[in-house]
């Protein structure tokens, strides 16, 4: 099996950049061409992400910032020279080339390139000429730098004194990068990547890993476009003047010769610039690619890629896999075939989207080769032994999977068995064995007595404990590891070898209730079952529950027939004995008794008693046939008789007896209110417990009200509200209401005649 397979991402840090980061410049780089008479043509290749509506390319449609360019020589911008004010540049999106060849690119993965073109005359001039485009920011994800998100990026070119000097005003062409990056590296895979330049003259190239510089800024923002010539802004207008701060590495893990780590370390070869090594840590790495330019041992110049590499999780999405009965060293699969020649294989292969073709072969052993190119296939092998196959997915694609087949043809086995019982009597089945195998010994027995129980006795004797159509299912192997299996229905229905009974109670009093459980087995709902009560009633039910209403001794006899006819009975005598029952029954006087008449006097009313036993609300009893009852509280009142016949048996009746609350109040007709303290106030009497919301009002003959009072035991003295002047003798209106303590309202009306 090759070892690259079609993979796809595991989108989890990559995602987050796409989202979260979208759409930041993730690298660049400038070269330049020689027209002649000092001129220059200069290509600046600017990268960004292409999956959001982040930021886009200076001087581009929509964008907030124009791009520039500025020329410097030896730090001091040259004065004849003006800022270059960039273009729209031609924006094409970069085809994806990973570092695996099978790697499935999401669709919201991509990347853009912005190309600017423009022409600059520079005289020879014993100084270098620095081309700089300085932009922000770089993805605040990045792993390798410290504060990814507020550094900038500075790209340049120098068109050093050596590359000017010729009579004609230049002399030289930059070189120019191969290939473009791969968007996407998979972690722990090998890298093998060709950064390698072409230079038109011939010169030789060297490459290293060099530091990407720092330049722009955070002031400006792309919804700001007041700050795009900051020299803090996005993008600077005019550039900063060299030197230019290289990126601040993770100190200890990272630097500008070791951007991403692995094991082994990435490193570039500096004669052919092919990248390898195998990283091992994921997340995003900003990588400098520096390529020096000698002619004659001389340093010509020397271009500078800075680009985002993104390391990621990749998984293969194509494997080939068929149904199989085992699986050994992850990719050999080992099918079984007891005494059948002719295997049908299922292919179970995935990503069926980016399986393109299928290619089966087997050897036959025999000088022949069976193949075929359909998904699933059916091959007849010429009789028993061990063949070897394969499946081979997208054949002849760098994406190609294999699956190693070994095929086992075994002798067939059967499972067979007999077995059998005494139907009426209910002992155990009796299972004989004949199953049977061309390997020559059924190494295996496993039965499933259709009861939830099991076996692996060869020929087993089994007791059932409930009758039934029962399933029983019989399993075999043999040497090969070959198995069959057969299911057959016994219908078990034996009568029943003795019939138990056990009553809930075999002696008590009428209405005597008394469940009879049959503990008989085998039984079931399809047994015919007659209990006769011995009082003339019978049931069908397996365990009946009955009441015997007359005193008595009475038999029981029980008969069981199963469903094949099968028939056992037996009768059981003086089983159940009942005796006769008192009836309990009381009254009593007065009806109904009230706090003025809490004495009640219960009478007997039982018959067939000889004992009687009374209790009051649980607290006080008496063994009187008829008792008196002082009751010391109204409401309802629990009283209990239980009456015990000259049997023993007992019967009790529990009344509630309601004793009333009653108020008593009554009014007199006249008083003398000449304080000599006999009949000097007018006021209610009586027996005033349990009364509420009372008043009482007095009129005079005017229909002035004189006195009201809420208080029954506050009276009318005859001045007027009790504090003014004296009334005059005659007759006043009196009107009472109160609630009584049940909830009736009370009204009662009369006269108050002063009298002196």
């Amino acid at each position: 099996m090759k070892v690259l397979k079609k993979l796809t991402i595991i989108i989890i840090s990559f995602l987050a950049f796409f989202n979260a980061h979208a759409a930041h410049i993730i690298g660049g780089e400038i070269t330049y061409v020689c027209l002649g008479n000092n001129q220059y043509e200069f290509t600046m290749k600017i990268y960004r992400d292409c999956a959001s509506t982040g930021a886009l390319f200076d001087s581009a449609p929509g964008a907030f910032t124009e791009g520039s360019v500025t020329v410097y020589r030896d730090g001091t911008v040259v004065p004849h020279i003006p800022t270059v004010a960039l273009a729209a540049p031609v924006i094409t999106n970069i085809p994806p080339d990973v570092s695996n060849p099978c790697l499935i690119i999401p669709n919201d993965v991509c990347v853009e390139e912005g190309i600017y073109v423009f022409t600059l005359t520079l005289p020879t001039d014993p100084n270098s000429y620095h081309i700089v485009y300085q932009r922000c920011c770089r993805n605040n994800s990045i792993n390798n730098i410290i504060f990814p998100g507020d550094t900038g990026a500075t790209y340049t070119i120098e068109l050093t004194p050596e590359a000017q000097q010729t009579s004609t005003g230049c002399v030289n062409n930059s070189p120019t990068f191969n290939n473009f990056p791969p968007i996407i590296i998979c972690a722990n895979e090998p890298i093998n990547f060709d950064h390698s330049a072409s230079d038109s003259d011939g010169d030789q190239l060297v490459y290293k890993f060099c530091s990407p510089k720092e330049g722009g800024g955070t002031l400006g923002t792309m919804g700001d476009p007041s700050l795009a010539s900051s020299p803090n802004g996005v993008a600077p207008n005019p550039d900063t003047a060299p030197p230019y701060q290289n990126v601040t590495f993770v100190s200890g893990t990272y630097g500008p010769l070791n951007p991403m780590g692995g094991s082994p370390q990435v490193s570039i070869d500096a004669t052919t610039g092919l990248i390898t090594g195998v990283p091992n840590t994921l997340g995003q790495f900003v990588v400098g690619v520096c390529v020096e330019e000698y002619r004659n041992g001389v340093l010509l110049s020397v271009i500078k890629r800075d680009f985002q590499f993104n390391v990621e999780n990749c998984e293969p999405t194509v494997f080939a896999q068929i149904q199989n009965d085992e699986v050994v060293n992850g990719n050999q699969f080992v099918i079984n075939s007891c005494g059948n020649n002719t295997i049908t294989f299922v292919d179970q292969s995935f990503d069926q989207a980016y399986i393109n073709s299928y290619d089966w072969s087997f050897d036959l052993n025999n000088g022949d080769t069976a193949t075929s190119s359909t998904q699933n296939t059916s091959i007849t092998f010429p009789g028993l032994g061990t063949y070897q196959g394969q499946l081979i997915l997208n054949q002849g694609s760098p994406c190609d999977d294999t699956a190693t087949i070994f095929v086992n043809i075994y002798p067939e086995i059967n499972a067979d068995f007999t077995y059998t019982y005494d139907t009426c009597v209910a002992g155990p089945v009796n299972f004989n064995n004949l199953s049977t195998t061309g390997a020559g010994a059924i190494t295996g027995n496993l039965w499933e007595y259709g009861d939830g129980n099991s076996g692996n006795d060869v020929n087993p004797n089994y007791l059932y404990s409930q009758p039934g159509n029962i399933p029983v299912t019989l399993f075999v192997e043999d040497m090969n590891g070959c198995v069959d299996d057969t299911t057959q229905i016994i219908e078990w229905y034996p009568a029943p070898p003795i019939l138990i009974i056990e009553p809930s109670i075999y002696k008590g009093c009428i209405p005597q209730n008394v469940f009879f459980n049959n503990l008989s087995t085998p039984i079931n709902d399809s047994y015919d079952i007659v209990w006769d009560f011995g009082d003339g009633n019978t049931s069908g039910e397996i365990s009946p529950t009955y009441i015997y209403e007359t005193p008595g001794v009475y038999d029981v006899s029980l008969s069981v027939t199963s469903p094949i006819g099968c028939t056992i009975s037996d009768f059981f005598p003086n089983l159940i004995t009942v005796e006769a029952s008192p009836i309990a029954n009381f009254t009593f006087t007065p009806n109904p008794p009230t706090n003025f008449q809490p004495d009640v006097e219960f009478t007997d009313l039982s018959i067939d008693a000889v004992q009687w036993f009374w209790n009051f609300n649980d607290t006080d009893n008496s063994f009187d046939q008829n008792p008196m009852y002082t009751f010391p509280d109204t409401g309802l009142q629990q009283v209990t008789l239980i009456v015990t016949h000259p049997s023993g048996c007992q019967d009790t009746l529990t009344q509630y007896i309601d004793v009333v609350p009653k108020v008593a109040y009554f009014l007199p007709n006249a008083f003398t209110p000449n304080f000599d303290s006999v009949n000097d106030e007018f006021f209610g009497k009586g027996f005033f417990v349990g009364m509420e919301n009372f008043n009482m009002k007095i009129w005079n003959r005017w229909g002035e009200m004189v006195f009201e009072t809420g208080d029954p035991f506050e009276g009318w003295n005859g001045k007027k509200l009790n504090t003014g002047k004296d009334s005059p003798q005659g007759v006043y209106v009196v009107v009472v209401t109160y609630t009584g303590p049940r909830g009736g309202d009370v009204e009662l009306k009369g006269f108050a005649t002063i009298a002196k």
